[in-house]
């Protein structure tokens, strides 16, 4: 499998993933992703409060490093962000 193609991740226990590259999506639909992201309950940024802006530039930086990954779920037919070190990993 070559880089930036979709990939399917699947295992017993967790719903199967497509990782979808950012760069198959429109801009706008990448930021819109990094917006839900960003401002979903839960989301802890530290001590200091950032901007929406500074949030979204943060995640956008770890995506583009490929340290989050858009991961489609199969099951739930809905896209999010992911870390890559929490998906399941591939058999060998």
């Amino acid at each position: 499998m070559s880089e930036g193609d979709p990939q399917s991740v699947e295992s017993e226990h967790e719903p199967g993933y497509v990782l979808v590259p950012a760069s198959a999506l429109s801009p706008e639909a990448v930021e819109r992703l990094l917006q839900d992201f960003v401002t979903r309950d839960g989301t802890d940024y530290g001590l200091r409060e950032l901007s929406l802006e500074e949030k979204v530039r943060n995640v956008r930086r770890q995506l583009d490093r490929g340290e989050v990954v858009i991961a489609f779920d199969l099951e739930q037919q809905s896209a999010t962000l992911v870390l890559r070190s929490e998906l399941p990993r591939e058999p060998a």
